[in-house]
């Protein structure tokens, strides 16, 4: 899977956002991120990736067991596969 490459980061009063830039941009959806899913973005984005690889990031950056990482992960994909920032 991977994040498709019209959707980015943005800042927008301490929060971060997911922006469209370009396409059909539904204005009235906002996607917000909290800390880990802005750290699975950044490291993921620009390739492609798969589930374990989105676990790894989680084990490496909290110490968490891979058990709990890939039900974390899973949860982070799906949201994203649901507004369509993640495709397969």
């Amino acid at each position: 899977m991977r994040i498709e490459s019209c959707y980015k980061l943005r800042e927008i009063a301490g929060e971060t956002i997911i922006v469209n830039q370009g396409g059909d941009v539904d204005m009235t959806r906002i996607i917000s991120l909290n800390e880990s899913a802005v750290l699975l973005y950044r490291k993921l984005s620009g390739g492609e990736f798969s589930l374990d690889d989105a676990a790894q990031v989680l084990v490496e950056a909290y110490g968490i067991d891979a058990e709990r990482a890939t039900a974390d992960a899973a949860v982070w994909v799906a949201a994203l596969k649901d507004c369509k920032v993640i495709s397969d």
